[in-house]
Parts: structure tokens; C-alpha cells; sequence
């Protein structure tokens, strides 16, 4: 009798333990599923769509760029590892800098598997012109000829959220499963973009001269958004000549300008001869920083103190 009593104190447990193996076989498939659910490969040209693509993608992403920190997205050259790196990844999104323009077509070839999506679609690019040019320039038959797109769209907020949405849906085209995730990441980088938007505004609401002199003109798109002017020292990659560089000091002189802006991946040493002749100073602003949105911050209040000196 006390080992039929004890077989009955047991068999309860017994189908307790083995309800709860059963519920735990029935919810693990699914949940190790999505932990073996490899992430997309996603390549991108220079480090600001990086941030990009993470701000929707989330960790949904393995995200390379092509143009390591510090190289000139306009001259850079992929080294061969990287071309054969692209043979992994599910995509490519350009923007429209200059070395793609050179590789692209390689770039297709290492995988013609790869979606490519340009993230400019749609953009009215600017073109860069010279404020100052040199004496022989009266012929202007070629003027249209020597006119560049600008590629620096990454640095207008408005136009990042024209890229943002077609990030998310060349992701949601490659991981359709994933579109509502994609979809809630890419409103929340809207609503951190207008916010943005309406501090950089705030910021150089009260700028009395709206003028800037900048070595490399990646500043385009952000001096049209905000009211600014852009002059630029250098187009197309050509250093200015004496006679042009001459001509830029006596307009600083005469505009006040006090500051010239300068970045971290070309010389500096027009800049500081601008800078010397005016008796004002070299400013560093990057286009090319990881966190793009600290960085838009820190460079409108930057361009408020500038514009105020």
C-alpha cells in the first residue's frame, strides 16, 4: 500500500515536468530561430550612413564602409579586400560621392547578386562653383563643362530624411519580416531629424553675417537649408592660385569674416594662410563623423559662433 501511495505522489510530478518540457519544445524552436537568423550585410560608401543604416536597422545590420575614417570619400580607392568582401553582402547603398562614380561598375561585378540601391534618388544635387577664379577665365564656353555635382547631401538634414526612407525600404525589401520594426526605427530618426532641424534654425537664428569661407565645399546643401553663404577656397580638388587665393583674403577682409573652416581630411594650409592675412583663425569641422547627429549638432553651434565673430 505505501509504494502504490508513493507511485501516485510521484506520477503528478512526473506530468508536471513533462507539461513543462512540452511548453518549453514548443516556444524554444521559434525563439532559436530568431537568434539564428543571420543579420543583413549591408555596405555603405563613407561612415555617416552608417550611422544611418544603425538608426533603422538597429542590430538587424552588419553594416562595412567602403571609405575608412580619415580617406578622402572623392580619391579613395577600395583595396582588394574589400572588393571581395562584397561578394557577403546582401547590399550596397550609394550616395553619390566620388569613387563611386570610378568603381561602381567594379562594384557590381564582385556580386551581381548584391541589391544597390542609390539613397539619392529623387535629390536635386547643387553644383559647386567657385566664388574667385583665375585671370584667364573670360572664355566661360567651358563654364558648364567645369560645374560638379555636389555629393555632400549627407550634411542637410532635410535631405538625410529623403535617404533615411530609402534605407528603410531597401531593407524592408531584403527582410520584408522585419518591416515594422524597420518602419518604427526609421519615425523615431524622422522625429530626431526634425528636432535637429529646429535647433540648427535656433541656433544661427540671430547670425548677423551670414557668410562663410570653407576650404573644401561640403557646405552647400546645409548654407541653402539655413540661409547661409558658402565661399568656397578649393573646387574640385584644385588648390587656388595666388591671384585667386589674393582675391579671397580681400573679400574676407571686406565681408568680415574673421574664421576660415577647415576639415581633418585635407590640408590646412591655404586655410591658415587665409587665416593669417585676415588675422582670424583655422576652424575644423568634420562632414565626415561617426555620429552624425551629435556631430550636426555640434557643427550648428559651431557655424553660430563663427558667423558671429
Amino acid at each position: 500500500m505505501r509504494r502504490r501511495r508513493s507511485g501516485a505522489r510521484i506520477a503528478p510530478l512526473f506530468l508536471l515536468a513533462a507539461s513543462v518540457i512540452v511548453l518549453l519544445a514548443a516556444c524554444s524552436p521559434r525563439g532559436a530561430q530568431e537568434d539564428s537568423v543571420p543579420p543583413l550585410h549591408v555596405t555603405v560608401s563613407i561612415v555617416p550612413q552608417e550611422y544611418f543604416v544603425r538608426r533603422i536597422a538597429g542590430e538587424r545590420a552588419a553594416v562595412t564602409v567602403m571609405v575608412p575614417p580619415g580617406a578622402s570619400p572623392h580619391t579613395y580607392e577600395p583595396r582588394p579586400e574589400q572588393m571581395r568582401a562584397l561578394a557577403r553582402s546582401d547590399a550596397y547603398l550609394r550616395i553619390g560621392v566620388g569613387f563611386e562614380h570610378a568603381w561602381m561598375e567594379r562594384i557590381r561585378e564582385a556580386n551581381p547578386n548584391m541589391l544597390i540601391v542609390d539613397t539619392a534618388e529623387g535629390i536635386q544635387r547643387l553644383t559647386m562653383e567657385a566664388h574667385t577664379h583665375d585671370d584667364d577665365e573670360e572664355d566661360e564656353d567651358h563654364d558648364a563643362d567645369e560645374r560638379i555635382l555636389d555629393p555632400h547631401i549627407w550634411l542637410s538634414p532635410r535631405l538625410v530624411a529623403v535617404q533615411a526612407q530609402a534605407i528603410y525600404r531597401a531593407l524592408a525589401q531584403l527582410d520584408p519580416e522585419q518591416e515594422a520594426t524597420y518602419r518604427a526605427n526609421l519615425e523615431a530618426f524622422l522625429a530626431d531629424i526634425d528636432a535637429l532641424d529646429a535647433e540648427i534654425r535656433a541656433a544661427l537664428a540671430g547670425a548677423t553675417n551670414r557668410k562663410f569661407i570653407v576650404f573644401h565645399p561640403a557646405w552647400g546643401y546645409f548654407a541653402a537649408d539655413y540661409g547661409l553663404e558658402q565661399i568656397p577656397v578649393e573646387v574640385g580638388g584644385l588648390e587656388p592660385s595666388a591671384a585667386a587665393l589674393a582675391r579671397l583674403i580681400t573679400l574676407a577682409r571686406e565681408q568680415r569674416i574673421r574664421v576660415v573652416l577647415a576639415q581633418p581630411e585635407f590640408s590646412t594650409q591655404a586655410a591658415e594662410t587665409i587665416a593669417r592675412e585676415i588675422g582670424g583663425r583655422v576652424q575644423l569641422v568634420s562632414p565626415l563623423a561617426a555620429d552624425w547627429l551629435e556631430n550636426m549638432r555640434s557643427v550648428a553651434h559651431t557655424f553660430a559662433e563663427v558667423l558671429d565673430e
